[in-house]
């Protein structure tokens, strides 16, 4: 049977994809009408008349059927128009474009650091099973499962801004204006999120090695005296190689979730604040708007991953 072209199987994966995005923009746009409060009264005032208010449902549409809302929204979203700020009046797509550099920097430094540290201990746990290294690594990945982000971060916060005052507690910076600065900013929250990162690529890969490394064929180029190092490298990495991109696209998507909540710690205008704060002022459009862009973020990783998967392992069913 050929195989398709990239174009083809691009276009299948978005196709896919297309039902994710109505669904998961559906339910937000549904939960967010379920917010106690009225933003009609917040924008008219405490103290404004009935009319008032009523105009401004008119204004902003909020007078009109929840499907005509959410269908009006999609078919602007589609064409790049995320609408504006109820609050402060400003394009959605302008306060995301500002705020989404911050979270990529984040989510970029924590993957770095979850695979440099994942990766390696995987490989060891897997080469001496139920060893000394073995249960390090046992126990470290569990440490990095068990501990919740927030607390780690505020643990950070706390000894590493606060008392040895070696990286910034808040904040961040343009990348472009001053990487250094921005990664310094970048690498406490970076750190919180790769936590849980490290740990799973850890006991995945480990649990993934095990696997093929007691494969009968592995057994066999040991006796043909195939050192454990080129069978690592030439037969082990790359049989899981699939697997492994597959965590990690696993783990951007739950690293940018987690954002959420670090960004909040370490007062970071990221995506996480942005959509924290649209949801406490019930600004609804911003809501909207980073939820649509953050299930586009995923869609294209898992988009990127599926090809990665394609190319490494042909045998996998584009």
């Amino acid at each position: 049977m050929a195989r398709r072209s990239p174009a083809k199987v691009i276009g299948s994966r978005l196709l896919q994809a297309l039902p994710v995005m109505l669904l998961a923009t559906f339910m937000v746009f549904s939960l967010l009408k379920l917010v106690p409060g009225d933003i009609a009264v917040t924008l008219a005032g405490e103290n404004a008349s009935d009319t008032r208010i009523a105009e401004i449902r008119q204004i902003y549409g909020l007078d009109r059927p929840f499907l005509v809302q959410y269908g009006s929204w999609l078919a602007n979203a589609m064409q790049g128009d995320l609408s504006q700020s109820l609050l402060s009046g400003e394009k959605v797509a302008t306060s995301i474009a500002r705020a989404f550099p911050n979270t990529l920097l984040i989510v970029a430094i924590a993957l770095v650091l979850a695979l440099a540290t994942g990766i390696p201990m995987g490989i060891v746990a897997a080469i001496k099973p139920n060893g000394l290294l073995d249960k390090v690594v046992s126990m470290l990945a569990s440490l990095g499962v068990a501990i919740p982000g927030f607390w780690l971060a505020m643990i950070l916060v706390a000894e590493i801004s606060l008392k040895l005052n070696l990286l910034p507690a808040t904040g961040a910076k343009p990348f472009l204006a001053s990487p250094w600065e921005a990664m310094r900013h970048a690498l406490l929250p970076a750190i919180a999120i790769a936590a849980y990162g490290m740990a799973e690529v850890a006991r995945q890969l480990r649990g993934s090695l095990l696997e093929v490394l007691s494969s009968q064929y592995v057994r066999t180029l040991h006796a043909k005296g195939l050192s454990m190092s080129k069978i690592l490298w030439q037969h082990g990495l790359k049989n899981v190689s699939v697997n492994l991109f597959t965590i990690i696209s696993l783990l951007v998507n739950r690293m940018l979730a987690a954002t959420v909540v670090v960004e909040a710690v370490f007062a970071i205008p990221g995506m996480g604040s942005l959509i924290v704060r649209g949801a406490i002022q019930r600004d609804f459009p911003i809501v909207q708007g980073v939820v649509f862009a953050m299930v586009i973020v995923v869609i294209l990783v898992n988009l990127i991953t599926d090809l990665l998967c394609a190319a490494v392992d042909p045998r996998i069913e584009q």
